[in-house]
């Protein structure tokens, strides 16, 4: 035990490090008492302030002043979210050093009771938060109104001159955020529509994208058309498809041209949901927290955020290092970046490796790819589609 403490005690010390150089601390105790929440979510796997206490390494004695002292930072007022990830985030995303960065926004519901707004940047199939919100709200459909001052918080981390592009379901189309998005961002989107949209076509009559019959393995591509009966909207560009696979009808609204690359693009989305997986039954188990309150759920987001951060930095470096056989048992990478640096870090603390000492994120082109099937790999190279392309432009 006297040895696993030092261990932690080494995590400790290098997340201090890392995380110190931030001036938006109000007490830097604070700050001490994060560091050893994510040390004890990264621990224990779970999101637990009882579980978290037995690795803590302080002069208190009893389990129940850590668990206090947890608490207390969940509920503490003085703890501004968005001041403290704010730069954290920012500074990790400074060396990203790709022309392009995606960005996904989604929801999601806990306990039927609060909603989570998520806006991250996609990762190597994985997705890393870069700003949220939670509030109490009983449905995952939410206005625009409502997380604008999100977005243009966000537009403020980004690296500059980097070009941006959008990701949404179809919960998030409307057209306030797509004006916003071009207009104010200067960012691109791919956003999910559904079939009762409304299409407006020069020297056509409006229809819906349901009067559009596609059959299996159809794609159609709709060039410079307005959207909405009421307030029409554009010029957008749609993308319609019958998957060959699924049998699933797609509609896709971009500000840019549409071809077949807007389906794989779109196709990024998913990786956010991969995330709250991450958080939720695959990782960190957030649906079992005990918390019941907006404002300290956004707290209990910081420490996941960090710890996400944290542990994907670790696996990048396991790759870059070519020591990922090390902590991934197959021969091509099963596991995400994120499972690859939370494996290192066990490895620290049980068997003396060392840690990596970065929050970086890379936007370079993943050097090793996830292959968790070769059958559904190569499922998905079978796709072939009957393409039409009509372009409404003057």
């Amino acid at each position: 035990m006297i040895q696993t403490m030092a261990k932690t005690s080494h995590i400790y010390n290098e997340l201090l490090k890392l995380l110190g150089q931030s001036k938006s601390w109000a007490d830097i105790r604070h700050l001490h008492t994060l560091i050893w929440m994510i040390i004890g979510l990264i621990c224990s796997g779970c999101i637990s302030l009882t579980k978290w206490t037995i690795y803590v390494d302080s002069r208190a004695k009893f389990a129940q002043s850590h668990q206090r002292r947890f608490s207390r930072w969940l509920h503490n007022p003085r703890i501004n979210v968005q001041r403290l990830y704010s730069p954290i985030i920012q500074a990790a995303l400074s060396a990203w050093g790709s022309k392009e960065i995606v960005l996904i926004e989604d929801t999601s519901m806990l306990w039927n009771r609060y909603c989570l707004i998520r806006v991250s940047v996609r990762y190597r199939g994985r997705a890393v938060p870069v700003g949220w919100r939670v509030i109490e709200h009983k449905s995952s459909s939410i206005s625009f109104d409502v997380y604008e001052l999100l977005l243009r918080r966000i537009s403020r981390l980004l690296p500059t001159g980097t070009k941006v592009r959008f990701m949404a379901d179809r919960g998030f189309a409307d057209t306030k955020l797509m004006n916003y998005l071009e207009q104010n961002l200067g960012w691109h989107y791919r956003i999910r529509v559904k079939n009762d949209l409304w299409v407006l076509r020069a020297g056509k009559p409006p229809c819906q994208l349901r009067d559009y019959h596609l059959n299996l393995g159809n794609a159609l591509f709709l060039q410079g058309v307005q959207i909405t009966k009421t307030n029409p909207y554009g010029p957008v560009n749609l993308a319609l498809a019958r998957d060959l696979v699924s049998n699933e009808l797609w509609y896709i609204v971009s500000d840019e041209p549409t071809s077949l690359q807007t389906f794989r693009e779109y196709g990024e989305r998913f990786d956010i949901e991969e995330e709250f997986l991450d958080e939720k039954s695959n990782g960190f188990q957030l649906e079992k927290s005990l918390i019941r309150s907006p404002i300290a759920l956004s707290r209990l987001c910081l420490v996941m955020a960090i710890t996400t951060l944290f542990l994907t930095a670790q696996g990048q470096e396991v790759v870059k290092t070519g020591q990922r056989r090390l902590v991934d048992c197959h021969t091509f990478r099963g596991n995400s970046y994120l499972r690859l640096g939370w494996e290192w870090v066990k490895g620290v603390l049980h068997r003396g490796w060392r840690l990596f000492s970065t929050l970086s994120l890379s936007g370079d082109v993943d050097p090793n790819p996830v292959i968790a099937s070769q059958k559904q790999a190569q499922k998905s190279l079978a796709r072939e589609f009957r393409v039409r392309n009509f372009s409404y432009t003057s």
